[in-house]
Parts: C-alpha cells; sequence; structure tokens
C-alpha cells in the first residue's frame, strides 16, 4: 500500500517518486508525508513489518511497487529503506536504463556501529555493487544509527554522489519541507528529461559535479 494523493500525471513519461521510507508514517521525517501529499507524482510505500522488519519480505515489496508502475521510477530511500533499495539492485540486477532512473539515498544506517538496533542488523551485510542508476546521497549527522563515514564509504562503493547540504538553506532534514532535498530531487528528474533514452542511466547529472570530500577533509561544493 501506498500514501498516495488521487491526481493526475502530467504525461506517462514522468517518473513516478516512490519514496521507501525507514519507518512507520507516524514516525517517518514530515518531509516524507509532504512530499507525498504536494507532489502529484509521488507515492510512499508501507513496507510493513516496522517492529520487526524482514529484509526479503521488504525488497519483494519493493520490487513489486517498482513493477507495477508503466513508467520510469526515481526512488527516495531513508534509513533502513536504503539497505532494501540497496538489496533490491543486488537481487534484481535491474538493467542500466530502467525501471529506476535515479535514487536519493537519505541518511543510512551504519551497520558496523556497536550496540546497533538489532532490526537493522538484520539487513547486514550491505550490498557494495555499483548501483545502476543515477544517485545522491546525504548523510543526516544527527541520526544516531548514521555515520559520516560510513555513509561515505557506502557513496564510493554505490557509485553514488555524496552530498553534505549542512551549510545549504534548508538542508536539515529534520524540516518539514527539506527544500535542500527537493531541490536534489528536481536536479534527477531534470536531468533524467534531459539525456537522451539510450543513455539515461549513468549519464552525468547535468553539470559537473564534485561530490564526496575535498583533500583537508571537507565535504565538496555541489550545485544543485
Amino acid at each position: 500500500m501506498t500514501d498516495r494523493v488521487p491526481v493526475s500525471y502530467e504525461t506517462l513519461k514522468d517518473p513516478l517518486v516512490l519514496i521507501v521510507p525507514g519507518n512507520t508514517a507516524e514516525d517517518s521525517p514530515q518531509w516524507q508525508q509532504a512530499w507525498a501529499r504536494q507532489q502529484a507524482n509521488c507515492e510512499r510505500l508501507d513496507l510493513g513489518m516496522w517492529h520487526d522488519p524482514h529484509r526479503n519480505t521488504w525488497v519483494n515489496k519493493l520490487n513489486l511497487a517498482i513493477s507495477r508502475v508503466n513508467r520510469p521510477v526515481v526512488l527516495v530511500a531513508q534509513g533502513l529503506g536504503n539497505l532494501a533499495v540497496a538489496w533490491w539492485a543486488e537481487y534484481e540486477r535491474p538493467a542500466e536504463g530502467g525501471p529506476v532512473v535515479g535514487a536519493l539515498l537519505v541518511a543510512p544506517p551504519d551497520l558496523d556501529r556497536p550496540g546497533l538496533d538489532q532490526r537493522v542488523a538484520k539487513f547486514g551485510a550491505v550490498p557494495r555493487r555499483a548501483l545502476p542508476f543515477p544517485s545522491f546521497l546525504v548523510p543526516d549527522n544527527y541520526d544516531p544509527n548514521g555515520n559520516y563515514r560510513s555513509a561515505y564509504g557506502l557513496a564510493k562503493d554505490w557509485d553514488a554522489r555524496f552530498i553534505d547540504g549542512e551549510d545549504e538553506p534548508g538542508s536539515t532534514t529534520s524540516t518539514r519541507e527539506w527544500h535542500f532535498g527537493q531541490r536534489l530531487l528536481n536536479r534527477l528528474l531534470r536531468d533524467y528529461r534531459l539525456s537522451p533514452p539510450v543513455s539515461r542511466s549513468k549519464a552525468p547529472l547535468g553539470a559537473p559535479l564534485s561530490g564526496g570530500l575535498t583533500n583537508n577533509g571537507a565535504p565538496a561544493p555541489v550545485i544543485v
């Protein structure tokens, strides 16, 4: 099931924005609920089993949600939802160019953290294969299950652009609208529409991005 506003899409070719949450609707960040409510092309996936999540069940639900949509999909994953996306890509080995054409990965948990919540630990060891679609990975420095360096390592392994927006207006994921995340999502959607169909999966995201860290260990700037 998804939290969905029954509105029409602009065209059948517009990607569906599918939110893959890391917790219940009641405990999810407010921006997820706001995006699903305000954006015509956005749905929030209900993975269920929140108190005792099962990795393969979540992956199967995600796969069903992706396969039933007759259009491209951009994933927005948060927390444990990131690992569901990584395992989906590991199991399904989707071809470059679809069905998923981009992903915004937010606050992935650190599976090496001592005393990690066992509900999260059951999703390890996390796949390290590069994702076959353009993606941004945004750490959450205030997430008790997260770790900045661990998130950066995942971004490198998944071939995702590591984005630290701490100094950007509206960058904090705890805000109601999370405007910085909206800008990153719009960047993925825009570059999908602008890129040629034959090269959409790994096409450069518009103007060059310098993701990751600079030589002094500080986050590199990003233009969105």
